[in-house]
């Protein structure tokens, strides 16, 4: 089942959850995604201005999806 992330912190915490459920240490999935240990820390605690492809490949790298869906509810 997915989960609706709204935020970037929510977007961290998913990937740290992931990340532990592998028993993978920040420094393991940082050397395989060829990522800095920062960029991951960054990542898990919500910074909003990382890069996209970086979060994209670590994403792929713990087996899972990211996925958008279109609102009906959309409000500017």
């Amino acid at each position: 089942m997915g989960q609706k992330i709204q935020s970037s912190a929510e977007l961290g915490a998913a990937i740290r959850a992931r990340r532990k459920s592998q028993g993978l240490t920040q420094q393991e999935l940082a050397g395989f995604s060829g990522c800095s240990a920062k960029f991951l820390t960054d990542l898990e605690n919500g910074k909003p201005t990382v890069r996209l492809d970086k979060v994209l490949k670590i994403v792929m790298m713990l087996g899972m999806d990211f996925y958008l869906e279109g609102r009906e509810d959309t409000r500017w």
